[in-house]
């Protein structure tokens, strides 16, 4: 057997010698030392030998595996080195030739919108929170003062979700941003001066409305707060956000979390607030000059009571705007359908 490992041993120096490449190399290797290999073989007769003879035989066998193996291994880093020389001999890079700019990713229009709308209520102390996009019925309507099987509730078109029933109703995707309101409320620290921004759904799809879009919610609750105070805050975004030429106006409306409540208008950036285009074809976006944001108002005192703030010693205001419609309205955009920002097309979003 010893003769055997002998010339199981030149033969594996003999190929490794006339190796020319690692895929020569590679078949040397499991020719002679694969799981299938010539040695392999020759160690499955090592049952048959007498116990001194096998374990004899048995440690040479495994010192020549050891052997064969740093020589493979020598062998096979050589044929690298070489295959390495030749191609720096071959291609030869130009390090003086610029290279190829990377992609670079580019924000969409309403991630630079909302980073926007932040900065300038920060400028007024407003802090930007996060609260639920997937909340109870009591945050989304009945801490609004709006009571189970309330009329109100089917303005908002709401998705409901399959999922089990709590001491808090049943669990939606929230249709507006004011399920905030309370629970910032709730946290019993005033001044409350908050922008919150959030995804909000609705089954609504039209050149105004998507099924899910981005909503604003600010709140002011604090000692003494008025009318005044909710209309300096409004007229100095949109002067800070759309513009000094675009004009706005406030529409007596009925919200039931808000009481007195208003409708904030501001005049159409794409007919100019004339309601007809150049091409004298009546506006699609607005239809007659005059585009609605969103709503506003005083906090109504069952909403501060939902909160836990005394509502003879608070009072506040609140509004709620969609992102997507502020934006479209916004100096020089003309963007006359919403839902162009959600298709995907790079060639409108490079424009931004």
């Amino acid at each position: 057997m010893q003769d055997q490992l002998n010339a199981l041993k030149l033969g594996v120096e003999q190929g490794v010698a006339q190796a020319k490449t690692s895929a020569d190399l590679e078949a040397v290797e499991i020719r002679y030392l694969g799981r299938k290999g010539e040695l392999t073989d020759l160690l499955k007769k090592l049952p048959t030998l007498e116990p001194a003879e096998r374990a004899k035989m048995g440690a040479s066998a495994n010192e020549l595996k050891r052997q064969m193996e740093i020589l493979i291994a020598s062998r096979r880093s050589q044929l690298d080195q070489e295959s390495l020389s030749k191609l720096s001999e071959t291609e030869r890079a130009d390090v003086t030739e610029p290279g190829n700019r990377p992609l670079e990713g580019h924000l969409h229009p309403m991630t630079k919108a909302i980073n926007e709308i932040t900065e300038i209520f920060s400028r007024i102390g407003f802090v930007r929170t996060r609260y639920p996009e997937v909340d109870w019925d009591w945050f989304a309507f009945e801490a609004l003062n709006m009571p189970k099987d309330h009329p109100a509730r089917d303005e908002w078109e709401t998705f409901f979700m399959d999922a089990p029933v709590s001491k808090k109703g049943k669990m939606v995707l929230t249709p507006h941003t004011s399920n905030a309101q309370v629970r910032e409320l709730e946290r019993g620290e005033f001044p409350v001066r908050m922008i919150n921004i959030a995804k909000c759904y609705r089954r609504q799809s039209d050149a105004t409305h998507v099924p899910m879009f981005h909503q604003f919610e600010g709140l002011y609750v604090d000692k003494g707060v008025s009318i005044a105070h909710l209309r300096g805050v409004l007229d100095y975004f949109a002067q800070e956000f759309f513009g000094p030429d675009r004009k706005t106006r406030l529409r007596p409306f009925h919200f039931r979390f808000t009481e007195p409540s208003f409708e904030i208008d501001i005049s159409c950036g794409v007919c100019g607030g004339t309601g007809v285009t150049a091409d004298k074809q009546k506006c699609r976006m607005c239809k007659r000059g005059w585009l609605e944001l969103g709503g506003a108002g005083m906090v109504h005192p069952n909403v501060l009571k939902a909160g836990g703030v005394d509502p003879k010693k608070y009072t506040g205001f609140a509004f709620g705007w969609g992102v997507e419609r502020t934006y479209s309205m916004k100096e020089g955009l003309k963007i006359d359908d919403i839902r162009v920002l959600y298709k995907n097309d790079l060639r409108f979003n490079k424009q931004f």
